[in-house]
């Protein structure tokens, strides 16, 4: 994955199993994404679901930059701790498990986003956030424990987000937020967030 720095990127990965079995285990997943992913970018939104997860991000310089590796020298040291990311988290998971092999079945997606057509970014914004609901995983947005909608519906003070930073590029309207969340998204913007 390339990026570049100041641009704005859908980033998920999906596996064939269940990846995240226990509150540990997205505890863990967390932990490993503020240590490796927020110093290289500003998160807007995210979500980890019992199977996958997505992020919505904007680049910073440093996330940008080139790792220098002898057969990929056009990689970014973003997509390099992303990999990272999930090999350490399959190891562990690996290791508490007693299985063996790849977790993630897929390579990770990075789409970036076009802000100004079609309400990409407030559209995967507001998709993140339903992803437990429309699932059938909550009956409510607040009730799942495991993205950022809490946050900035209030209920938390989580900090992995930068929420200003969102509320000025992403643009939505943060007084109506907890209502607008529950527009749900129809097929056709799902499609062009992907």
């Amino acid at each position: 994955m390339y990026f570049q720095p100041e641009y704005t990127y859908h980033i998920y990965n999906r596996s064939n199993e269940t990846a995240f079995k226990t509150r540990e285990n997205y505890l863990f997943f967390l932990e490993k994404i503020n240590k490796l992913i927020t110093p290289l970018c500003d998160i807007f939104a995210w979500c980890i679901m019992p199977n996958h997860f997505h992020l919505l991000i904007s680049v910073n310089e440093k996330g940008a930059s080139n790792v220098d590796e002898i057969h990929r020298s056009e990689t970014s040291l973003l997509s390099k701790n992303i990999g990272t990311l999930l090999s350490s988290y399959t190891l562990a998971i690996n290791k508490q498990y007693y299985r063996r092999g790849s977790l993630f079945a897929h390579n990770t997606k990075a789409k970036q986003l076009n802000f100004t057509k079609h309400n990409y970014a407030v559209n995967c914004f507001f998709y993140i956030h339903q992803n437990p609901y429309t699932s059938g995983l909550v009956e409510k947005l607040e009730d799942w424990e495991y993205s950022s909608f809490r946050d900035y519906a209030g209920f938390r003070d989580g900090k992995l987000c930068n929420k200003e930073l969102a509320y000025e590029i992403i643009n939505f309207d943060k007084d109506n937020f907890y209502e607008q969340s529950y527009i749900i998204l129809g097929e056709n913007d799902i499609n062009k967030i992907f």
